[in-house]
């Protein structure tokens, strides 16, 4: 049988599976993914792996594959209605001009601007805040699919010279490239193979980190090891870099150095994952100096600020779960902020008079202040207009209690006067690991939801950063499963209260929100009608095998330990799928240039989701092309964010209004 037969008969299966409007659905027809027969002992414990080939995307099988699983995705969404109107409503809702809080770089200023529509914002540069803004970069011109990044990652001392880092169909690995401010040009310098680095500018040149070349076709797969410190020097090939720091004998440890603004001092951060660092200092004026030891790790975060003379000012949470600042001056005054939200920014050179801030909440979009440091003095210095009015909307915080009764907070939003009734579909996301806080913010894409009659609600769960270290240690290693109660409990909550119900709830998560997703849809599939984890760690017993997956281990603990092994088998999503369960609708998205989650972990669940699935509702599978971890360009994430919603508001049977 030829391809075209065979994606006729998918299509074919599909139309009795989706079924017309109106229409009772039938059960999903799913495409055949083969079985093969692996089997690890992990300390006495037989564990199958039969969607082991599923590990290398780039073959021809698994291309295949993924043309299947597409075939029957997009032809389910093309049959929910108000998709396209969906779409068009979020492009809508997107095209408003959006701003980056200036910053100074000697007699310039820099900025980004998105006139709405375009897929990467435009890099800006000015002399003086009353000068004419020109184009610095604009990334939309550097590629036909407008899916390569540019980032600025510093100036040089003298203010004359920009590092930028350019990235190509949203994988992690990045190129660093030098621009000349005043002529706005590319310099010849081309650093490649760089993954998580800054530049830190001292004399001619600047530090920066990045690994070695992987093996030709394993460049989104292969683990990535012995993390290096190079220094640069203006002009040089990449081969003449001078090597500055490196650990031949632990190969999975992050490495970042920094330079002082008066650049007499380097500090070295190292760490071991996504937490605990070990912090190092080096004299750049005594040319034989070594790194000496600041802060031992890795049981603690600790980074410099700045040093004042000899003495540095260094951010640590040692002894300190809600961290401190070493060698603090005298609290001088608190700054007013305008609603319940979040604020950022507030940083600068120590010569500056003003600087900028952002603040942001789900019904107050992102708007940019000016603050004159000597008499703190706000004003606004950019506000955006929106197709939309923020009035119509509330937001609220609450506090429920988790299963062994701790408070965790949530924040709900909803359009003013909706009847708390049980009627009204929500959307619950979370995240709930790495130290990462949840707070407010404003998204245009969460207005299509709100303008739709849906109750949007974030709970910030134990495994954040919401109170300091304690709160997250409570959510990691042993402790996950913490994590997992929190979520489960805020849907109860929401259900109790009567915002919505186990027929209109569904559960959203990215990336280590995509595995809260995924553990608590197996844990409970009772308690859910939607679930829609994104690029989700799924497979919590071979993470650490893929590219940085290694650096989580700090977080989750590894299979290769036989105490975190029975943790870990414990709530691994790909583990705990049990055949004859009815699960709820499920919609999975990743990408094929994700090296962060590797497609693998979506690709593996959903193959085995398919398989166990009793029960009617849909679960399907997006994956997306040229992009990774997040969506590479604003085109493809409307396109996501349509398709997630459409599928969210479908089959929580909202009644969308266009």
């Amino acid at each position: 049988m030829n391809k075209k037969m065979i994606f006729f008969g998918l299509a074919a299966a599909l139309f009795l599976a989706v079924g017309a409007p109106g229409q009772e659905a039938k059960k999903m027809t799913y495409p055949v993914t083969k079985t093969g027969d692996q089997v690890d002992d992990y300390f006495g414990t037989k564990v199958t792996d039969p969607y082991r080939w599923l590990e290398d995307d780039r073959s021809a099988e698994t291309e295949e594959w993924v043309k299947a699983q597409n075939a029957v995705t997009f032809g389910y969404l093309e049959q929910i209605p108000f998709r396209e109107s969906l779409k068009k409503r979020l492009m809508e809702i997107y095209n408003y001009p959006r701003f980056s809080a200036p910053f100074r770089v000697g007699e310039y200023y820099f900025f980004s601007k998105n006139d709405g529509l375009q897929n990467q914002s435009v890099i800006y540069v000015q002399k003086d805040l009353d000068g004419t803004p020109e184009v610095f970069v604009d990334p939309n011109t550097l590629s036909a699919d407008g899916t390569i990044r540019i980032g600025l990652l510093g100036p040089s001392g003298c203010k004359t010279k920009m590092a930028i880092s350019r990235g190509e169909a949203g994988s992690d690995w990045g190129e660093i490239r030098v621009m000349d401010i005043a002529t706005k040009t590319e310099l010849p310098d081309r650093l490649r193979w760089v993954k998580f680095s800054g530049a830190a500018w001292w004399k001619d040149g600047f530090f920066y980190s990045r690994y070695d070349q992987p093996a030709a076709g394993e460049e989104l797969t292969a683990k990535n090891e012995f993390q290096k410190v190079f220094y640069h020097k203006l002009g040089d090939p990449q081969d003449k870099d001078a090597l500055v720091y490196e650990d031949k004998k632990n190969p999975l440890l992050y490495f970042s150095l920094g330079v002082s603004e008066d650049e007499k001092y380097a500090f070295l951060t190292v760490s071991a994952g996504t937490s605990g660092t070990e912090l190092y200092w080096k004299d750049l004026g005594k040319a034989d100096s070594a790194f000496a030891l600041l802060v031992p790790g890795f049981e603690s975060d600790s980074y410099v600020l700045d040093n004042v003379g000899d003495q540095f000012l260094v951010q640590t949470n040692l002894h300190a779960p809600n961290t401190k600042v070493v060698r603090i001056g005298t609290f001088i005054r608190e700054v007013a902020l305008p609603a319940l939200g979040t604020a950022g920014g507030f940083g600068g050179w120590r010569d500056d008079k003003i600087v900028f801030y952002t603040f942001t909440s789900y019904n107050y979009p992102t708007t940019i202040f000016k603050y004159d440091i000597a008499s703190g003095a706000s004003e606004v210095f950019r506000r955006p207009e929106v197709k939309f009015n923020p009035e119509d909307f509330e937001v609220k915080q609450v506090f429920y209690a988790s299963k062994d009764g701790t408070r965790v907070p949530m924040f709900i939003v909803h359009k003013k006067g909706l009847a708390i009734d049980g009627n009204n579909p929500c959307y619950l996301t979370a995240y709930g690991g790495f130290n990462i806080s949840m707070q407010p913010y404003f998204s245009p894409a969460t207005i299509a939801l709100l303008e739709n009659g849906v109750v949007f609600a974030e709970a910030c769960l134990r495994g954040g950063g919401e109170y300091g270290e304690t709160w997250h240690k409570a959510g990691m290693l042993e402790n996950k499963q913490n994590v997992f109660d929190d979520f489960i409990a805020a849907a109860e909550y929401l259900i109790a209260e009567k915002y919505t119900s186990k027929e209109r709830i569904g559960i959203e998560g990215g990336s280590n929100g995509g595995l809260l997703v995924g553990a608590c849809l197996t844990q409970r599939p009772d308690l859910f009608k939607v679930a829609l984890p994104a690029v989700g760690v799924m497979d919590m017993l071979r993470f650490h095998k893929f590219t940085v997956g290694w650096g989580w281990v700090v977080e989750y603990g590894s299979s290769d330990n036989e105490k975190d092994f029975k943790n870990l088998y414990k709530y691994s999503p790909l583990h705990n799928l049990k055949p004859g369960v009815s699960y709820p609708a499920t919609f999975v998205t990743t990408a094929d240039h994700d090296d962060r989650v590797v497609p693998a972990h979506s690709f593996k669940f959903i193959s085995e989701l398919q398989k166990c699935q009793a029960g009617d509702a849909p679960v399907l599978i997006r994956i997306e092309t040229r992009s990774g971890h997040g969506s590479s360009n604003l085109t493809k994430g409307i396109e996501i964010t349509a398709d997630s919603y459409s599928f969210f508001l479908y089959n929580t049977g909202a009644k969308v209004k266009y």
